[in-house]
């Protein structure tokens, strides 16, 4: 008989990986601005940042 695996413990996800257009990698970065947390996008080498990683398209 098969095991049953719950949608949440599959093991095979991948995250997607963002490039910037001078090369450099995407990461995500959250900062404290008045009084709030704000996620935004910024580029490893040139220090873009951007709100979300499909921006650097």
């Amino acid at each position: 008989m098969a095991q049953v695996i719950s949608k949440n413990a599959r093991t095979g996800s991948s995250t997607q990986k963002f490039f910037c257009s001078c090369g450099g990698e995407v990461k995500m970065k959250a900062l404290f601005d008045n009084g709030k947390v704000k996620n935004v996008a910024e580029c490893e080498k040139c220090k873009r940042t951007e709100r979300r990683p499909s921006d650097f398209r």
